[in-house]
């Protein structure tokens, strides 16, 4: 018996009430989160990867599903589908570092101004804080530069003022945008012989970009070449017009070195800071921020902190970044042993896992399990988002470079401090000549190891130590190995030593020039030789083993290298101007009278 067919009762209808059913419903809000690749997106949005890989493509952008998309990308793209784009609410504690902790008033209490000194290099930062703070930092300096960030606090008419201390020189641009994310208050150190350069500009800019108030501190007005009024015109000329002009950024001109002005200076720190009432929460578990960190060959990981808000006490449990410990011991700014630091306070302490990175926040929880959790939640995060950027596709990957492998200089850095680190590879990283770049294989605190040694020679790498040196096992090793071991103590000398070898791995360049033109007025044939042109030199100036050029009625009708080159019977190296000579062409003999030969030479064109 045949199967008999089954034909459901408005067929028609039932399809398009399944359709409307499973239609995807129209998200109204899609939240965003740092890290999201184009498969992030659909799902959020409810629409397939294929719409919004084309809407990228539109966009002049070639994605795949894996590629992570920046906020605005996003932003575009909920923009045109209707759909609001929000930021994400965090409930998260492992996420501490991106959450809004509100406070109540009642408990909020007055706290010390963090003062942030920025400025061009040389132009007197780090002496107004020797000066300040009654120390000497600035004779310990490599070559009179700042290398990292410090943290300091004094006590002036009773009040403390807590202050940063980040580097003038170009390098460390980051490092000085994080200062200003931590401060309350900007002091723009300005020389007065000098003016308004790069880095003067720069944190400018990082200060504005923090949103917090700017004072101006002219410095060296003791110099016989000091030019007051022209630094205060460039300087409202960038947005900073000082009050005694009308404007509303303070100016105060001061000699660091003669220790003149200096507590006018202060005093107006002091003054700004009531007028903002700065305040925190003294009684609750502390949050901050890394101000440096680096690893001591006795005390192991050690990490300078500034304490934004509560009470940090030795013996709490602590997740820095991606690692975690427990306070052991904690000193202030003097290397007194202290037992708690209330906000605004810097301190370094002991007792961590790692090395954090300077930038880094921190956050006091409960117990040793819970802290621990966080820390591997945070570090587990952080590899799946390195791992989003290293997916990222593009169409020289689509198509695969043939040449990367040879236009690349491996390093290896090894430094003190973070901060050291950062500012290296930021500056590094930076580096492109004709698509030859640096490709940093590792880059770690601490003295430089066999280990590095090995993943070097493996690598073909070189190995850049920055204020850390090896021991003599290490260099015997890298002897053995091949392995060349730089080391350095100012930064821009790293830049320089690496552009130069990069130049010296590129292949040469070089450029035509033409050197000479000499016309044909008469031909020889020479048996066994060829032809030999009789030349007059209209020119420049015929030079022996040339290219030679052989122009008939403007026409190139051959090139090839100049042969023998003759002033009479005599052979020659070069015949200059006005003069006459023979001369023959390597395998070409069909030479006329009227002929121009054009002689040219390769230049060799240096990178830059």
């Amino acid at each position: 018996m045949a199967k008999r067919k089954f034909y459901p009762k408005n067929k028609k209808n039932n399809l398009k009430k399944f359709k409307k059913e499973n239609k995807a419903k129209k998200v109204e809000v899609v939240f965003f989160r740092e890290g999201m690749n184009v498969s992030d997106l659909a799902s959020a949005m409810n629409v397939s990867n294929a719409l919004i890989i084309k809407k990228l493509m539109n966009m002049g952008m070639m994605t795949s599903i894996n590629e992570v998309i920046d906020r605005d990308t996003i932003e575009l793209i909920c923009l045109e589908e209707g759909v609001e784009l929000q930021d994400e609410v965090i409930t998260d504690v492992s996420r501490y570092d991106e959450m809004d902790f509100e406070e109540d008033p009642e408990n909020l209490v007055l706290r010390p101004p963090i003062v942030t000194i920025m400025g061009h290099v040389d132009h007197g930062k780090t002496t107004l804080l020797d000066t300040i703070r009654n120390t000497k930092v600035a004779e310990g300096e490599a070559g009179g530069i700042t290398q990292h960030i410090g943290a300091y606090q004094i006590d002036f008419e009773n009040k403390k003022i807590t202050f940063i201390d980040t580097p003038g020189h170009a390098a460390f641009t980051e490092m000085r945008a994080r200062g200003a994310k931590v401060t309350d208050i900007v002091v723009l150190v300005v020389a007065a012989d000098d003016g308004v350069m790069p880095q003067t500009k720069e944190a400018i800019d990082h200060a504005k970009s923090a949103d917090v108030p700017l004072i101006v501190a002219i410095n060296k007005i003791d110099r016989p070449g000091a030019k007051v009024e022209k630094i205060m015109s460039e300087l409202s000329e960038k947005g900073l017009t000082p009050e005694e002009w009308g404007g509303d950024t303070p100016f105060v001109k001061i000699s660091a070195l003669k220790n003149e002005n200096i507590e006018a200076l202060l005093e107006m720190i002091i003054l700004i800071s009531e007028v903002r009432e700065l305040k925190a929460n003294p009684n609750k578990k502390a949050r901050g921020n890394v101000i440096e960190a680096r690893l001591d060959k006795g005390r192991g990981p050690l990490a300078t902190m500034i304490v934004e808000n509560g009470t940090l006490s030795v013996g709490d449990f602590i997740a820095v970044g991606n690692t975690y410990g427990k306070i052991r011991i904690m000193n202030n700014h003097l290397g007194e042993i202290i037992k708690k630091a209330e906000p605004s306070t810097p301190v370094e302490i002991t007792g961590l896992n790692e090395v954090p990175y300077a930038g880094d926040k921190f956050m006091v929880f409960d117990d040793e399990k819970t802290t621990k959790q966080i820390a591997s939640d945070r570090k587990s995060r952080m590899r799946e988002l390195e791992l989003k950027k290293k997916a990222k596709s593009s169409l020289d990957m689509l198509l695969g470079d043939i040449e990367s492998s040879e236009k690349e200089l491996n390093l290896l850095i090894k430094a003190n401090v973070n901060g050291s680190i950062e500012a290296l590879k930021g500056l590094l990283e930076k580096i492109d000549f004709e698509g030859f770049h640096v490709n940093i294989i590792r880059a770690d605190v601490g003295a430089i190891s066999e280990n590095d040694v090995s993943l070097a020679s493996a690598a073909n790498a070189i190995v850049i130590g920055f204020n850390v040196r090896p021991t003599s096992n290490v260099k015997n090793l890298a002897n053995t190995e091949g392995v060349e071991i730089r080391l350095y103590s100012i930064i821009y000398r790293v830049q320089e030593d690496i552009e130069n070898a990069i130049k010296g791995m590129l292949k040469p360049r070089f450029e035509e020039v033409v050197i000479g033109q000499a016309e044909v007025r008469e031909t020889y044939k020479i048996s066994k030789i060829g032809t030999i042109a009789g030349c007059y030199v209209t020119d420049g100036v015929i030079q022996k083993n040339s290219m030679a050029r052989v122009l008939r009625e403007g026409l190139v009708i051959y090139e090839g290298r100049l042969g023998s080159l003759k002033r009479f019977k005599d052979d020659v190296k070069e015949v200059k101007q006005n003069l006459e000579c023979g001369l023959s062409i390597e395998n070409f003999n069909d030479i006329k009278v009227g002929d121009i030969i054009e002689i040219s030479t390769q230049k060799r064109i240096e990178v830059k």
